[in-house]
């Protein structure tokens, strides 16, 4: 290994403009994983929420019509980056406020709750097909994430220095850099600056990269040696790196793995031993047990849901194979 020793301030900066609801993010999710795996503390790490769906958004005429679009969009999109997607999407998203604002609330409590907590945000929607986009929604989406205080974040959320982190983080996101804006790029998300009616803003998800060798920008959706390459560049020197992890301690540490994750982290295809499988309708999720024990596509439906929403099927997946 060469470069700084492990407890130095991080090299690179790394901003990430995202939303708990927005497919391409979620299956970005693999590659930033590998980052903070790879290049750990090396990287100091920011995330900007940049609303997805914005309050002031015309409602649907049809919400269920919207829904059924939306369900198409999100096949689309999943079958591009791999990621895993609801057998159904109980509606779409009404705003990104909520859970935005639970997200970054989270971030009070520790880096660790925090990143559990935007997780199972994400899984909301992507996996269960409930999008968290209401108090009621967040508080039972976040029920049972173990080491969270559900009782502090709640507080949290409902302040106003919550409220405005995000709102700056709303207008971050639409001041996107100039390499963005006039970008021109192959690829099904290439990351262009999106046109609003009031402006312009980042697509989601984009990273920014800051360090001694300058910026670098990989915005939309990228391949992993992208990601790789542009801490390297910004660093302007040789970065430490860590190898493939074992499955098991790939699921200890991020609780819960798709099968994109699974093959970037460990290198490999089998699944870690004692995890809970769970099947969506593109591909699998594992999860920790202690994770599993609260999930929200693993218990009672949720309390806006249709009657058929909820209740997933899952099973453990053994030391050799999977079981029952």
């Amino acid at each position: 290994m060469t470069g700084a020793p492990p407890d130095a301030e991080p090299l690179v900066a790394v901003t990430e403009f995202t939303d708990p609801g927005c497919p391409w993010a979620w299956g970005s999710e693999p590659v930033v994983r590998l980052l903070r795996t790879v290049f750990g503390d090396q990287l100091g790490w920011r995330r900007v929420f940049g609303i997805l769906f914005d309050e002031s958004d015309d409602p649907a005429p049809d919400p269920a019509a919207e829904a059924r679009w939306y369900e198409g969009f999100v096949r689309d999109v999943t079958a591009h980056t791999g990621a895993p997607r609801p057998a159904r999407l109980h509606w779409l998203a009404r705003t990104s406020w909520p859970a935005s604002v639970a997200a970054k609330a989270a971030q009070r409590q520790g880096a660790e709750p925090a990143e559990r907590v935007l997780r199972r945000l994400r899984e909301c929607t992507f996996v269960a097909g409930t999008p968290a986009d209401s108090a009621a929604g967040v508080a039972w989406a976040v029920r049972g994430i173990p080491g969270l205080d559900t009782d502090v974040l709640r507080a949290d959320a409902a302040s106003a220095e919550a409220r405005a982190a995000v709102a700056a983080d709303h207008a971050e996101t639409r001041r996107p850099c100039r390499e963005v804006r006039l970008l021109d790029a192959p690829g099904p998300h290439p990351g262009r600056a999106k046109e609003l009616a009031d402006g312009v803003r980042y697509a989601l998800p984009t990273l920014l990269f800051d360090g001694p060798g300058g910026r670098v920008c990989v915005p939309g959706w990228r391949p992993p040696r992208a990601y790789l390459d542009a801490a390297r560049t910004a660093a302007g020197t040789a970065l430490r790196t860590a190898g493939p992890v074992r499955a098991e301690a790939a699921l200890e540490r991020w609780r819960t793995l798709t099968l994109p994750e699974l093959e970037l982290l460990t290198g490999d295809r089998t699944p870690p031993a004692g995890a809970v499988e769970l099947a969506t309708a593109h591909g699998v999720l594992w999860l920790h047990p202690e994770e599993a024990a609260g999930h929200p596509a693993l218990r009672e439906p949720h309390p806006e849901a249709p009657a058929a929403a909820g209740s997933g099927r899952a099973r453990v997946t053994g030391a050799t194979g999977l079981g029952e």
